[in-house]
């Protein structure tokens, strides 16, 4: 039998979510789903040493997240928000508790909110990260995470990672519904693919082994040149990208 594809395995996530009911608007087919129960995982997740010893965080903008995004702020944690498809030369919006009114905090979780309340900065200026949370479609209880297929989320290590902000122990959380946790071996694992240390349903926690290896830095040559010149940051470190 032909293995599943990652649009296979897709599908199959989006639609596990609307069978069990746990499907949140604005509806899950083509994005990170947002999940009945992301606020009992935020919270599952927030209490976890990994989070709880972070003072820096980069937290994507989806909507299952954003209970982790305010659970940060409220943590009086840094917080970094990638902006959708890492648009503009300053793709990183950093959001310091400590500069905004406790009132806001949970708007300032929201991507509108950030994008008020935060402060774009370029990725150099992005501090040092204990601590990257990313959404999933899907995930495997050894690692294996799919995401919904731009590859921002690995772009975005690739390059933190290039620029020295994160390294191989910088742990890598999730906090997903439980009909998104696929069979171990079923998410194919490229080369690019960031895989995950944590993952929080709410009911479970799962602490994987990572039997993956991440990618050192940006993968130049697998990126198309029109690719990297659509996204600004990475245009402007196109010199870095080795010869061939």
């Amino acid at each position: 039998m032909t293995a599943p594809t990652k649009l296979d395995l897709r599908l199959r996530c989006w639609e596990a979510l609307r069978a069990a009911g746990a499907a949140r608007f604005p509806g899950v087919k083509g994005r990170i789903p947002n999940f009945v129960g992301a606020e009992a995982a935020a919270r599952v997740l927030a209490a976890l040493p990994e989070f709880v010893d972070a003072h820096t965080l980069k937290c994507n903008p989806d909507s299952p997240q954003r209970p982790v995004r305010a659970a940060a702020l409220r943590a009086g944690k840094v917080l970094y928000v990638p902006a959708p498809k890492l648009a503009g030369e300053h793709p990183f919006l950093e959001l310091d508790p400590a500069d905004i009114d406790p009132e806001r905090w949970w708007h300032a979780s929201s991507i509108k909110g950030a994008f008020e309340l935060g402060r774009p900065v370029r990725a150099d200026e992005v501090r040092s990260l204990d601590l990257i949370v990313t959404g999933c479609v899907g995930v495997t209880a050894e690692g294996a995470r799919l995401g919904k297929g731009g590859g921002y989320s690995d772009l975005e290590y690739g390059m933190l990672r290039e620029l020295g902000l994160v390294d191989e122990d910088t742990p890598i959380a999730t906090t997903v519904h439980d009909s998104q946790v696929l069979p171990d071996g079923l998410v194919p694992m490229m080369v690019h693919d960031i895989s995950l240390d944590l993952i929080v349903t709410g009911t479970r926690t799962f602490r994987c082994p990572r039997p993956f290896t991440r990618p050192t830095g940006v993968l130049w040559d697998r990126l198309e040149d029109e690719k990297i010149a659509s996204i600004p940051v990475l245009a402007a470190r196109a010199a870095w990208r080795p010869s061939s």
